[in-house]
């Protein structure tokens, strides 16, 4: 009945020594516990290993004996003791579930820990429901196992699930946007993946192909084959998600053929690093300058003695990982958990089955009657173990923190930081500040990359199998054109592209950190000639030959579907250009128009306080001229404000203060006077530049004839942006000389076409004429590469650094001219009437020293008066009173 049962004689012989040991020394402490040998209740557990990784199962079930024995000789007083029943899968999802049913059926095991892989654990899982016998698996980590919703199952592991937001975001941290997941076709990789496909989504991320490997590859030619194909592809950023076995021997041969080089980028999931070793970090030599996501175990004190005590016993048998510490913590798990069921059980392990009448061996299975209870009390387990806080929340460990490691001088691994489930990479656990980690930058983790260099990769290259070159395709035209101009040289015949757009390329590869190898390749046929429009250049993008799309393409929607292009270079926008004509004023009331309305009256105001300071400050003095009466006064003071115009005034000043007040006032009747007449001047005698027509509804209501460039979107957008136009005013043209002969002969009246090409049209042919307005949206010219394509986000970025900065510029003028000589190449519409606003500045001063100056007459009156006032005052209201009337007899 028990031939198929591994007993513990497939220990060690170090092994043997121990447990028998563990047994004497829980003998003696039962006896000092008053618990004899006879109280203690054995029940026995099943563990599930695989004789074909026999370092793993030993690891395992070594660190599961420890757990027992450390457990029982700390607890003397439990009752319930677990006895193994190790027995061996062959490494096979059948020989798995074989060996669980034998478990349950002859050995009569109250729970199983193991098996090894997933694929094994998903067979597992449902023998488990079905005979209500819990399994705790510390190794088996693909997230579609929580699926299933056994609740049965315990996972006393990461899953996988975690793992995924911490590789999106060394991802996102590095800014690489194209990834290629490397996976094995199981269990254990397919579970994962729309996990990570869905991380990866959420930073935009994208997935351009996915390498699925053989979980048992026939021989290193299959390997080699899909690495092979991988090498050849742009991406250059692999995830690597394989057991550490099968990962070992992939990057042994992706090192054989040049992809650990420099440029490369290798990120292993747990299922290679949690197979490191705890105690030596030792790895192989192929795997420098990787980065990996392990899972973090905290340094205490506890795990510390573990390792000495495992250092000693086992250090030149088998390496301890990651796994065999939740090994350890999923037996001390169970061994809780049985000690804390609320059923009473009984060391008689038949009584705790019920047996199944039925005519198939799988369904007589038995039924473990304190299944149900033995399941409760796994879930509300809760401890401090070896990898922290031990707690099954919906039967899953919620482990979330990762290290991330990089591999380096070729011998041993280093922690460059961590991932706490907070989407942020962070230096190290203790920076914090607010309560809150302190982020880190990309210096900060001092990452060696493959190759030995230190600098990012960019996690992409051009595809080798189109050749190390990339294809730009660039328009052909029947005529010279300053944007694009392709010739070919008299006697090689080899192509020579130039232009406006060609030299903004070339900027813009400048800039890049990257070199990047191309070739221009003109768009044309048999005969030398355009092979097609602009849209078809573009699908030629789509169809993949060629790399891109370099020209004065412009960037519109329908384009837009087929392939991505980079932000636009230049200006965007369709705009109107006019003839200017010469404009003289006519108007019989252009007298009035060099100030506004604002203005004259400002002007009034000024001259009637101008009036009212200079009476208060001249009325007590003996002035004849000024008259007798304050009536008569105030009317000369008005006249002698307005005369101050002409300098016609013959009165005389007598005070200092109405002095400073005239002197002040004259200067600013000279500046109104000045500017009055030059503006007027200006007005009659100069001949002004003004656009024919100022609107696009003028241009309609008139019947004017409208000019489109031949070949371009503009003609369908004017047919739908302006449905009420007569199609017989629209003309077409070929080129801004034809354009201009149009104007010049009055074919045509006005022009529409993008912002960049009439921009160096007003400029040729300046000051004829002018662009006066932007009736419709257009996204401006840009470089057009396949859907998808790593290069886009590089090379807007890159725009943008040489658009802001002197060399568009200059650029520009190499191409079109000087623009600082011409008029404003967009026209507005402004008025040439001088406003408050010119003078505000003016008036501010004269007001206030004008104010200043009657505060002071004010002052020096009453300090006058003072005297005379001072014996007939009896109080303050009788001052007050009294001065009034003073002031009005005056």
């Amino acid at each position: 009945m028990m031939k198929n049962i591994l007993m513990v004689t497939i220990f060690p012989i170090w092994e043997l020594i121990f447990i028998l040991h563990c047994s004497l020394t829980m003998k003696i402490t039962f006896a000092s516990n008053n618990i004899t040998s006879d109280m203690i209740i054995p029940l026995n557990i099943g563990v599930i290993v695989d004789e074909d990784d026999k370092d793993f199962g030993t690891m395992s079930t070594s660190c599961i004996t420890m757990a027992l024995s450390d457990f029982y000789a700390s607890h003397s007083n439990y009752k319930t003791r677990l006895k193994i029943k190790l027995i061996n899968s062959n490494g096979s999802v059948v020989g798995a579930a074989a060996a669980a049913v034998d478990l349950v059926t002859n050995a009569k095991v109250h729970a199983i820990i193991g098996p090894r892989t997933s694929m094994q654990t998903n067979f597992l899982i449902s023998i488990a429901n079905f005979c209500q016998v819990p399994i705790i698996s510390f190794s088996a980590t693909s997230p579609s196992l929580s699926s299933i919703r056994s609740k049965y199952f315990f996972r006393a592991t990461q899953s996988d699930s975690l793992q995924v937001k911490a590789i999106s975001a060394i991802v996102n941290f590095f800014r690489w946007k194209s990834v290629v997941p490397i996976y094995v076709d199981n269990e254990f990789g397919d579970g994962m993946m729309p996990f990570l496909a869905d991380a990866l989504q959420e930073n935009h991320i994208n997935i351009p192909y996915r390498s699925i490997i053989n979980p048992l590859p026939s021989s290193d030619l299959e390997i080699l084959n899909e690495l092979y194909k991988l090498k050849t592809m742009q991406t250059r950023v692999f995830i690597l998600h394989v057991p550490f076995p099968l990962g070992y021997r992939l990057l042994e041969k992706a090192n054989d053929i040049g992809m650990m080089s420099e440029g490369y980028v290798w990120i292993l999931t747990t299922g290679i690093t949690n197979g490191f070793s705890v105690l030596d970090s030792s790895v192989i030599e192929s795997m420098h300058g990787v980065i990996g996501v392990k899972s973090y175990i905290p340094r205490t004190k506890w795990l510390k003695d573990f390792l000495d005590r495992w250092n000693m016993s086992s250090k030149h048998n088998v390496d301890l990982n990651v796994f065999g510490l939740w090994a350890y913590d999923a037996a001390t798990a169970l061994a809780i958990a049985i000690e804390n069921m609320k059923s009473n059980l009984q060391e008689d392990n038949d009584d705790a089955f019920l047996m199944r009448n039925s005519s198939t061996s799988l369904n007589n299975l038995p039924v473990f009657s304190s299944g149900k209870d033995l399941q409760e009390s796994l879930s509300n387990t809760r401890f401090d173990g070896l990898n922290g806080h031990f707690e099954f929340i919906n039967g899953q460990l919620q482990l979330s923190t990762f290290e991330i490691i990089n591999i380096v001088n070729y011998n041993a691994s280093k922690v460059i930081g961590y991932w706490t489930g907070q989407n942020e990479i962070i230096k190290n656990l203790t920076s914090v500040r607010d309560g809150k980690y302190i982020k880190a930058g990309i210096d900060d983790l001092e990452v060696i990359w493959p190759g030995n260099s230190k600098i990012v990769p960019a996690g992409w290259v051009i595809p080798t199998h189109k050749g190390k070159k990339m294809r730009i395709g660039v328009p052909v035209k029947d005529e010279s054109s300053k944007f694009v101009n392709f010739t070919r040289d008299p006697k090689t015949k080899s192509p020579m592209v130039t232009g406006f757009c060609i030299d903004m390329f070339k900027e813009v590869l400048a800039v890049l950190p990257y070199h990047v190898d191309y070739d221009f390749v003109p768009f044309e046929n048999s005969e030398g000639k355009a092979a097609g429009t602009y849209d078809d250049l573009v699908h030629q993008v789509y169809l993949g030959k060629f790399d891109a799309a370099v020209g004065d393409i412009t960037i519109v929607s329908n384009r837009s579907e087929y392939v991505d292009f980079t932000l636009p270079y230049t200006e965007s926008g369709v705009t109107m250009v006019v003839p200017l004509q010469e404009t003289k004023q006519k108007s019989a009331w252009v007298f009035v128009q060099p100030l506004t309305w604002d203005l004259w009256l400002t002007s009034g105001c000024f001259f009637i306080f101008f009036a009212f300071s200079f009476w208060v400050l001249e009325r007590d003095h003996p002035n004849q001229e000024l008259g007798n009466t304050p009536l008569r006064q105030f009317g000369k003071s008005l006249w002698f404000s307005f005369a101050t115009l002409y300098f016609s005034h013959r009165e005389n000043v007598n005070t200092v203060l109405a002095r400073s007040v005239v002197i002040i006032c004259s200067f600013v009747v000279l500046v109104l006077t000045s500017s009055y007449t030059a503006s007027l001047t200006s007005m009659l005698t100069v001949a002004r530049l003004e656009p024919s027509v100022t609107t696009i509804h003028q241009v309609i209501e008139d019947g004017k004839v409208i000019g489109y460039p031949k070949g371009s979107f503009v003609f369908e957008l004017l047919k739908h942006q302006l449905p009420n136009v007569d199609l017989s005013k629209l003309r077409m043209f070929n080129t801004h000389t034809e354009l201009h002969h149009d104007f010049v002969n009055g074919y045509v009246d006005v022009a529409f076409d993008e912002t960049p090409y009439m921009k160096p049209f007003t400029i040729k042919y300046c000051p004829k004429y002018s662009m006066v307005a932007r009736p419709f949206k257009a996204g401006g010219f840009g470089f057009a590469f396949p859907k998808g394509s790593i290069m886009v986000s590089d090379i807007s970025k890159a725009i943008l650094d040489v658009t802001e900065g002197a060399r568009m510029e200059q650029i520009e003028k190499a191409w079109f001219g000087d623009a600082e000589n011409c008029p404003d190449i967009i026209t507005k519409t402004t008025s040439n009437s001088l406003n408050v606003k010119n003078f505000r500045g003016l008036f501010l001063i004269v007001a206030v020293v004008v104010s200043i100056v009657l505060v002071l007459s004010a002052l020096v009156r009453g300090i006058c008066n003072r005297t005379s006032l001072s014996n007939n005052i009896a109080s303050l209201p009788i001052y007050l009173t009294t001065l009034m009337n003073m002031e009005l007899l005056k």
